[in-house]
């Protein structure tokens, strides 16, 4: 008879889960930068090794502004942060202004057909600490790719994407969706988080 492993080891490993016991999840999160969001999610902020999906109702509402903390923290510390096809060319003193280091910064111009495969493999390398795609008509399967590369490289991946997939399965980690509201500003809704339910209340971006 193989050897028999004691049920509370594997408890404690987390390899099985009891009905009734709820443990909270470490707060090993990368901190995004707005600490009213960050005490929204279970993890503290971004997931790590992970997908992170935006859904946004246009490209332009505040999404890479809510990105910007992170990314500068990640260049100040020498990480590589990549772009993939962006919609727009990068206004890059907009970019160093918000404390980027443009030297750290990539660009990849790539077409519908390689921005998918390009995305995978700077997010699979293990070179980049943070990659921006804009897959728009990325299916569950592909953004499923994704989100193991990201694993897979130790990299934070954000997938930029229409508001209508909202209604559509994801394995990201994270779903965030941008609603505007009548003032002006953007809100920021947690769809879907890993670690725990989806928060109730919403992350009110602050309009500069």
């Amino acid at each position: 008879m193989g050897a028999v492993v004691a049920l509370e080891g594997l408890l404690a490993a987390r390899t099985i889960w009891q009905a009734g016991r709820s443990t909270a999840p470490a707060a090993d999160g990368e901190p995004t930068g707005h600490p009213a969001l960050d005490a929204l999610l279970p993890q503290g902020g971004w997931p790590r090794r992970a997908l992170s999906e935006l859904l946004l109702p246009a490209d332009g509402v505040g999404e890479l502004a809510l990105l910007l903390p992170t990314l500068a923290r990640l260049t100040r510390a020498g990480g590589i942060v990549v772009l993939i096809a962006p919609p727009y060319l990068p206004y890059a003193p907009a970019w160093q202004a918000a404390g980027i280091d443009l030297a750290l910064l990539q660009v990849v111009d790539a077409g519908p057909r390689d921005a998918p495969w390009a995305f995978e493999q700077c997010l699979r390398s293990g070179a980049c600490s943070a990659v921006l795609g804009w897959p728009r008509q990325a299916d569950a399967q592909a953004l499923r790719r994704l989100q193991v590369a990201a694993d897979t490289g130790d990299c934070l991946g954000f997938a930029l994407r229409d508001a209508r997939h909202a209604a559509n399965p994801s394995p990201a980690a994270l779903r965030l969706q941008a609603r505007q509201v009548a003032s002006g500003g953007i809100e920021w809704w947690v769809r879907k988080c890993r670690g725990g339910p989806a928060p109730a209340r919403a992350f009110a971006a602050v309009v500069h």
